[in-house]
């Protein structure tokens, strides 16, 4: 009965990500009927990766990209979604960890799971660069998707503390659109390689919903 009681403790844990609505659209007044939870980011960024690694030939081993992409969100049960703009990166990163080794501990292979999550985190790996990649392109492509459905009015943000931040708006005002201006701070930021940028010029110049 103790592995059934693990499993059961674990996935409900777990499920509490399908409740938690990601910040950034809560920040932006994304105004829709359904708005994209963690979970939901958590599938989308995995179906990004494959789709990455399918036409671009990566030399990655899929099956542990993909695990690594379905746990990296696991401290938001504990610590909520917060962005760069919420936290220091450093404290942030201390709250993820202590929140980790909490969750995985309900499982008897929980070490290979927070050994996972660090590895994404740190970046050192061919498989946790492109995990890594994908989690920053996927948010931005879903931005794109509420842009292009007039979910934002960029023209009423004067609470929201990021649209204020000096280097947000003078993106916003370059490029005269919300996504457009992630779509870039993503490229300018995140060092992605040629083909994720490419993929995110295609989305910044192209109608995606059709």
């Amino acid at each position: 009965m103790e592995k059934a009681k693990n499993v059961i403790e674990y996935y409900v844990l777990c499920n509490r990500l399908k409740d938690i609505i990601r910040t950034g659209w809560k920040d932006w007044g994304v105004k829709r009927k359904r708005v994209e939870s963690v979970a939901e980011h958590v599938y989308g960024v995995q179906m990004l990766a494959i789709a990455m690694w399918s036409e671009y030939k990566y030399d990655i081993d899929l099956e542990k990209t993909l695990t690594m992409l379905a746990v990296h969100e696991l401290e938001e049960i504990l610590i909520g979604d917060l962005t760069m703009f919420d936290i220091d990166r450093k404290t942030k990163k201390q709250k993820g960890i202590e929140a980790v080794e909490k969750i995985t501990t309900i499982l008897s292979n929980g070490t290979q799971i927070k050994d996972l999550i660090l590895e994404f985190n740190n970046r050192q790996t061919k498989e946790a660069q492109f995990a890594f990649f994908c989690d920053k392109l996927e948010c931005d492509i879903q931005c794109r998707l509420y842009d292009l459905e007039k979910c934002v009015n960029i023209e009423k943000q004067q609470k929201n503390k990021t649209a204020n931040t000096p280097y947000v708006k003078k993106l916003i005002e370059k490029n005269k659109s919300w996504s457009k201006a992630w779509l870039e701070f993503g490229r300018n930021n995140y060092k992605y390689d040629e083909n994720f940028t490419e993929v995110s010029n295609y989305v910044s110049n192209n109608d995606i919903t059709k």
